[in-house]
């Protein structure tokens, strides 16, 4: 059993409500390491599926609808080059190069819409189900705690689910098979993030959440940059190696970092209906509201940019990448904004904990993100690209060492009702990145071109830090 102290005194308290907190020592070190570790697994799975197996899988579907026949053996890094001369006033088309071209317009907007329809599935999925997980867990009584159980089941499940995109042979069977992915390790997601609520003390809440923050962008980071290295070699079968991590490690953080049994605790009995309206009882609360809000519109704009992360890299900077080149770069733009995350994680959690200020990191990190978009925006160029996100990963540091620990400090009820409460913070991310290819793919088919995606995205993001400005609970 864990190391945890209860800051109610008596048994009743104790009984009522999972008040208990880590005090120092081997326990709450266990957790430090672990936590992170599982979050690792959990967005690693997430990133390597939803940043290059899906994107790459529906193009080589759609790519097979519209290039068929001798068409089937057309380099699109060459066509798109060509477009860009053509562009340029460069070269005149003949009748034939115009016929390739116009079967390339209609591909990349099929593309993109599809990709659009797929990721807005799957995050609207994820959206409804994670509040609900939040309050189930929250009621769950068993001997291995209230989070756990849903921990092990997303493990399992998630690698389970993401055998079957091996067999996605349609654009709808691949969005099924991602449904699936998204919502198993989803189980796990929620919970575990709320143990950070359940467990850790305020005076430590930015260096943990700076811990779950790291685990997130080294996860995300590792899935995608395994997967795209092994895309060419294994194809889907490339996000294997992701479920056999996800189990792994999910386990090891409930081996080593165990919660206390919530037989004893008790919970008011609540008809379905209640239980449903309870999940918006916190949108009721005003900072909770901005800080709710302010992510959603963040991820928004994030996810707005990052939607086509890989096909930007094939058709619109210059000079264009191939398919291969496309799945290898993809994930190694992550790897240019590491050390700068890292050292902007670092230094925010320090001085937000020694300053007792939220606020200013989260706004100042989502300025600085508004600022890295519009780089591409103006320079379509793959240094561009990378410019962009160097800056991006100050900006993320600044935002996820300080996003979570102010939301957890604006809580409405900490301690009675953090899993649902946290699994409507979930929900506010995924409605963020539900959002974001709807706007991204409309973008897109109204103007044929990326660059508006960038500017939208920066003005959005600049919406998100303006969100936390009235926010009064915390500073």
């Amino acid at each position: 059993m864990t190391t945890i102290v209860h800051e109610h005194a008596g048994p009743e308290a104790a009984a009522a409500e999972p008040t208990g907190k880590y005090t120092p020592g081997p326990a709450f070190r266990r957790y430090k390491i672990a936590m992170p570790l599982a979050v690792f697994a959990i967005t690693a799975a997430l990133g390597g599926v939803s940043s290059i197996i899906f994107p790459l899988e529906l193009q080589r579907i759609e790519f097979a609808k519209f290039f068929v026949g001798p068409d089937a053996s057309v380099d699109l890094k060459q066509l798109t080059d060509l477009k860009a001369a053509i562009t340029a006033g460069k070269v005149v088309p003949d009748a034939e190069q115009t016929r390739l071209l116009d079967l390339l317009s209609r591909y990349e907007v099929a593309r993109a819409g599809a990709l659009s329809l797929g990721m807005t599935i799957v995050f609207a999925l994820t959206m409804l189900v994670q509040p609900i997980v939040g309050v189930l867990s929250d009621r769950t009584r068993s001997a291995w705690g209230r989070r756990a159980p849903w921990i092990a089941a997303g493990a399992v499940l998630g690698a389970a689910a993401i055998t079957t995109l091996r067999f996605s042979t349609t654009v709808g069977l691949l969005i099924a098979a991602f449904s699936l992915v998204q919502l198993a390790v989803s189980l796990a997601q929620g919970p575990l993030n709320t143990t950070v609520a359940d467990r850790v003390p305020e005076d430590n809440l930015a260096r943990v959440s700076t811990l779950g923050g790291l685990g997130l962008m080294l996860g995300a980071l590792c899935g995608a940059v395994t997967t795209g290295q092994l895309y060419a070699v294994m194809g889907v079968n490339a996000a294997l190696p992701l479920g056999v991590a996800l189990i792994v490690l999910c386990f090891a953080f409930l081996r080593f970092a165990p919660d206390r049994s919530s037989l004893d605790l008790r919970a008011p009995k609540v008809s379905p209906w209640d239980m449903f309206r309870s999940l918006f009882a916190s949108l009721k609360d005003r900072d909770f509201a901005f800080v709710w809000t302010g992510r959603a519109v963040f991820m928004l704009g994030w996810q707005l940019t990052g939607t086509f992360a890989v096909y930007m890299l094939q058709s619109y900077i210059q000079p264009a990448l191939s398919v291969t080149e496309a799945a290898k770069i993809a994930p190694l733009m992550g790897l240019v904004a590491l050390p700068a995350t890292l050292i902007a994680m670092a230094l925010s959690a320090k001085l937000s904990d020694r300053w007792k200020k939220r606020k200013i990191f989260v706004i100042v990190g989502s300025l600085a993100m508004a600022f890295s978009f519009l780089v591409p925006a103006f320079w379509p160029t793959l240094p561009a690209i990378f410019i962009q996100q160097a800056i991006a990963g100050i900006a993320l540091g600044m935002y996820y060492a300080i996003d979570t620990a102010l939301m957890i400090e604006v809580l409405p009820d900490k301690d009675g009702s953090a899993g649902r409460d946290l699994g409507m913070t979930n929900a506010s991310t995924t409605l963020g990145m539900t959002l974001g290819p709807i706007v991204a793919g409309q973008v897109v088919a109204l103007t044929g071109s990326y660059q508006l995606v960038w500017i939208v995205g920066a003005a959005v993001v600049v919406v998100a830090a303006a969100l936390i400005v009235p926010v009064k609970r915390s500073s």
